[in-house]
């Protein structure tokens, strides 16, 4: 029984499918020579139709008891130029029919694995793959994964492509695709089979967070996993939309307010960065409000006793911005006292200046809820200073605080710093951040970078143990990951860039 099956494997692999032998091996490039009357289109074999040699098709070289599989790349005809034979039956016997032959791997125990173990030497037989040496080309999943469907061959219905899920998922991916051509597609499609696997197992959904950042808004409906079972949220720079929960910590950043101010490299960012060390210091202090109500009032002080007219006025003039003065009608009264003291030749102390109104408003001053406008506050904080102490042009350093000031709103309406301990998964497992009704170029830039950076800090700091997972899913990545930038310092662009440079590399 055993030499019938082995007769009937040996008559079949060489009247159907053997192809040809090998005439060249320069390194994977392998060139097979056709044998004559194997150029029709298909074969017919035990029901099963077998696709006969073509571009972009797959064959067998055996090399004694090694099975090398290569993939087709081209062909070409040559004419036939032994001399020996010189009565040619017909036309056809006067050419060659070679083909192109890429080494992909080779077969081991059935099992099709990737990359070079041997080559193939010349007169070599070369075969058609049969049907289940194809599926097995195209099995991506080790026999201890579990896999997920992700479609069929495009020219194959009736194969099915498989991933292994511990494989795809515990590594990075990348998908890349000229325009139109299904990038977002084979994305969702890919994470929707994983969810559609787990999304009701409580391990999986206790441990593994998926966070996605969507420019175009098109995984907000039910794309990857029904909106149920997802955080959504749709900012939105035109109306109020969702906010982000954002803790100060992570919003105070000197790149970051830096690019929001567009900060000069050389004047206004090294101002920034000293105000950020003051907010800290402050903010670590047993007090911070106390602390910052007595330098304030220090501040006022010095410039209420200040001989310099013009400069005096400019720093009292921050310090009403500092108490929001005119929301309260107070500011008339103010500038009478300011003019009665500044400048003038009063002799006053500072017992007279501790009576005014103005230094007693201090006392009932709090910082604002929104981080950005106590941010703001802090820079003129710091502006004063300066400016008292000569470290800094008010015309140089004013026109930043002005440009962040400008962007305030939109910043305000996309963070909520007022509940950062808010977990922007909720109660799920996946959070989908929808910026497509963002109109700010540097927000769309910064935003993602922030939340991502956020998340993957507290995830490395949490996950001692190894035993949760963090997935960053970013469509149309080229929006954040792009070097070409005309809108954007090359500090900023090189720290925007070195930032997911360090995620993806140390990511696992």
């Amino acid at each position: 029984m055993a030499n019938r099956i082995t007769t009937e494997n040996y008559i079949a692999d060489n009247s159907i499918f053997r192809v040809g032998s090998v005439i060249e091996v320069i390194g994977q490039a392998v060139k097979v020579r056709i044998d004559t009357g194997k150029n029709t289109s298909s074969i017919l074999y035990k029901g099963d139709i077998i696709q006969n040699i073509s571009v972009g098709g797959y064959v067998k070289i055996k090399k004694d008891f090694e099975e090398i599989i290569g993939k087709i790349e081209g062909e070409l005809i040559k004419e036939n130029k032994d001399n020996s034979q010189k009565n040619y039956t017909n036309n056809k016997d006067k050419i060659n029919r070679i083909l192109n032959i890429k080494i992909l791997g080779y077969l081991e125990n059935g099992k099709f694995e990737r990359g070079i173990k041997e080559l193939p030497l010349i007169e070599n037989t070369c075969f058609l793959i049969t049907k289940e040496e194809f599926n097995n080309i195209h099995q991506f999943v080790d026999s201890k994964d579990k896999p997920i469907k992700i479609g069929q061959l495009e020219f194959d219905d009736g194969v099915d492509i498989s991933l292994g899920i511990n494989k795809l998922f515990a590594s990075h991916i990348g998908i890349f695709g000229n325009t139109g051509s299904g990038k977002s597609y084979t994305l969702a499609k890919i994470y929707r089979q994983l969810f559609k696997e787990y999304k009701n197992n409580e391990k999986f959904i206790n441990n593994a967070k998926f966070i996605v950042i969507d420019f175009n808004g098109e995984y907000i409906e039910d794309a990857i996993i029904d909106n149920k079972n997802k955080a959504i949220y749709s900012l939105n720079t035109y109306n109020q939309g969702d906010r982000i929960p954002l803790s100060e910590k992570d919003l105070v950043n000197v790149e970051l307010i830096s690019i929001f101010a567009d900060a000069t490299e050389k004047t206004q960012k090294p101002f920034i960065s000293r105000t950020i060390k003051f907010y800290k210091k402050i903010a670590e202090s047993g007090d911070p409000i106390d602390y910052f109500k007595n330098i304030l009032k220090k501040q006022l002080i010095k410039i209420l006793l200040m001989t310099l007219k013009d400069k005096a006025y400019t720093l009292f003039d921050y310090v009403q911005i500092i108490l929001d003065t005119e929301e309260q009608n107070l500011r008339p009264e103010w500038q009478n006292t300011h003019s009665c003291f500044i400048g003038t030749n009063y002799t006053i102390t500072e017992s007279d200046i501790k009576k005014l109104p103005i230094y007693k408003l201090i006392d009932n001053y709090n910082f604002p809820l929104n981080a950005i406008s106590k941010l703001i506050h802090f820079l003129y904080l710091q502006l004063i200073f300066d400016i008292y102490n000569d470290k800094a042009q008010n015309e140089h350093i004013s026109p930043a605080i002005n440009k962040l000031i400008s962007k305030q709103h939109y910043i305000e309406k996309i963070l909520n710093t007022t509940e950062s301990t808010q977990d922007i998964f909720g109660k799920n497992n996946v959070a989908v951040i929808n910026f497509k009704d963002i109109d700010e170029v540097e927000i769309k830039k910064t935003l993602p970078l922030v939340v991502v950076k956020r998340l993957y800090e507290e995830h490395k700091k949490n996950n001692v143990d190894k035993s949760k997972s963090l997935h960053i899913i970013v469509d149309e990545a080229h929006n954040i990951l792009s070097s070409n930038s005309d809108r954007e310092s090359k500090e900023w662009k090189d720290y925007r860039l070195e930032t997911f440079e360090e995620i993806i590399k140390e990511g696992r």
